[in-house]
């Protein structure tokens, strides 16, 4: 698909945009489940914050997600021959893990909707720091291209 590879450094502006946006709700959204476990059942600050989790996945996360994907596919459309760089092949997987984070995090937005308190405040604390480990190994991999 040579006919991309002009378009190569316009995906990948906008890939970097969207990990920035989706980035920033992985990075909040536990935390708003940390305060969701000290809030009142029931409660004003309950009902704000299920408000907030509900809209941050849905309006920014979930749509960044699917930018990412897009934009990534494009470009390895344009330029197949990252698949067969090593370094590739691990921020692929660091990738597709935090996807399953996402995921994870998706369906525990929809269990404290549904007035469940899902693990605990301390698990929540922990999982705060998931995607920001693994954004840093992603970048380090992305920008250093070690094993190449």
């Amino acid at each position: 698909m040579d006919f991309l590879l002009p378009a190569y450094d316009v995906f990948k502006a906008l890939h970097v945009i969207s990990v920035i946006f989706w980035m920033a709700g992985m990075l909040y959204l536990p935390r708003l489940f940390v305060y969701h476990h000290s809030a009142a059942p029931g409660g004003e600050l309950e009902t704000a914050l299920l408000k907030q989790e509900k809209n941050l996945n849905r309006i920014i996360m979930a749509p960044a997600l699917i930018a990412v994907w897009l934009f990534a596919i494009l470009m390895l459309a344009a330029n197949p021959a990252l698949f067969s760089q090593s370094w590739f092949h691990g921020k692929l997987l660091l990738v597709i893990a935090l996807s399953g984070v996402h995921g994870f995090y998706a369906a525990s937005t929809k269990r404290f909707a549904r007035g469940e308190r899902p693990r605990t405040e301390r698990f929540w604390r922990v999982m705060n720091e998931v995607p920001a480990i693994a954004v840093i190994l992603i970048v380090l991999l992305a920008v250093l291209k070690p094993f190449a």
